[in-house]
């Protein structure tokens, strides 16, 4: 009985710490690990693993490259709001490199890169944004007078695990749509092996950041795809769950942007819409905790495809998709429907086959009558 006092006496103490810490409440970080234990589409008993992981795991090392991209990824996760990026930093994780967020410059960060490595060779996460040039043996990009292929190599050399955010670290993104004259190419072209990849232009960071706590959690990132997307964020078409998805069923379609079917929230597959071929869950995390309606199909801009490589930034924009997985009806009902008529002959010849069935079903009447009437004579004979 002691022992189990005891044992919820420094739980609740380790909470008030973790509370302290994370300037949240109790309730607002179990809140956390609930919708980080539903993101990675785990079940409800791993929110406990979850919290002890957050809570008492040692924060892991993370080494953040750039290189041929726009920022873009890491403004994605500055807007972050669970946790913000103060907390994930200070508290969930160990930023030990990252050139945007960093204070030190120069020799001084390049400094503290190599020292992070050293003091966590083997357990460190290494987490590449932006594409990187391979052409002319890399001279593209440098970054404090080193190529950014070399810098790849010996930064993923002794890490635990390496993750490529955004679509150019993924397969190339932008730098590498055609002709690409700089070689670009994702991370795992330039390791030359598999790595774990977040794309999408910016990527959503709460795939990013639900990735990392369940490299936390269970030491291991998560389950991918062939491509190296985690499932729990890249196994459903952005068309499954559109909320758009009704009017496409239905044959409802915006045909020109500001056309009163695009103001009244139709499918935007005529307008070249990717959904159909793009797997990622825009619609059912959306962005910037900004409430319904955040991402571009919501706002009323089609999907481009960006998690999709040969599709984002290789398909025009209006280009119509192909259509994975989701076949449309063979027919579609008109938009708007007349109100239903009849001409007079058809109502004359209705009304003829509905007297002759009326009469039909007098004379059967009178014969079920007669019959009973003879019935009854037949026996008194």
């Amino acid at each position: 009985m002691n022992e189990t006092l005891f044992d919820l006496q420094r739980d609740q103490d380790e909470f008030a710490e973790l509370a302290r810490r994370l300037q949240i409440s109790r309730r607002e970080f179990l809140q956390f690990c609930t919708a980080v234990t539903a993101t990675l589409g785990l079940p409800a008993s791993a929110e406990a693993a979850v919290a002890k992981a957050v809570e008492k795991a040692k924060r892991p090392s993370v080494i953040w490259l750039h290189f041929q991209e726009c920022t873009g990824c890491t403004e994605s996760l500055l807007r972050a709001e669970h946790p913000t990026l103060e907390k994930l930093i200070l508290d969930v994780i160990s930023l030990d490199y990252h050139e945007t967020l960093m204070a030190a410059a120069g020799h001084q960060a390049e400094a503290a890169r190599k020292a992070a490595m050293k003091a966590n060779k083997g357990k460190y996460v290494l987490v590449v944004e932006g594409a990187i040039p391979l052409k002319d043996n890399g001279i593209y990009c440098k970054i404090g007078g080193q190529k950014a292929i070399d810098m790849v190599k010996e930064c993923a050399a002794d890490a635990a695990a390496v993750i490529a955010i955004g679509s150019c670290a993924s397969w190339g993104g932008m730098p590498s749509t055609d002709p690409n004259p700089t070689g670009a190419a994702s991370a795992a072209e330039a390791l030359g092996k598999p790595v774990v990849t977040i794309p999408g232009c910016p990527p959503n960071p709460y795939n990013f950041l639900a990735a990392v706590v369940h490299f936390l959690t269970f030491g291991k990132l998560p389950a991918v795809d062939q491509l190296g997307r985690p499932k729990f964020a890249y196994s459903r078409l952005v068309h499954e769950n559109c909320e758009r998805r009704a009017h496409f069923d239905a044959g409802r379609f915006a045909m020109e942007f500001g056309d009163p079917g695009h103001r009244q929230g139709y499918c935007l597959y005529k307008l070249g819409c990717k959904g159909p071929e793009t797997y990622a869950n825009c619609p059912t995390i959306l962005f910037g905790d900004a409430g319904p309606g955040t991402w571009p199909v919501g706002c009323g801009h089609p999907c481009i495809g960006c998690t999709e490589k040969g599709v984002g930034f290789a398909k025009p924009i209006h280009q119509l998709a192909v259509l994975k997985n989701v076949v449309p009806p063979l027919s579609y009902p008109r938009v708007v429907e007349e109100q239903g008529g009849t001409s007079f002959a058809a109502a004359a010849a209705l009304a003829a086959i509905a007297g002759a069935a009326a009469g039909g079903a007098a004379m059967l009447a009178r014969n079920l009558g007669r019959s009973a009437e003879e019935k009854p004579a037949e026996k008194s004979e």
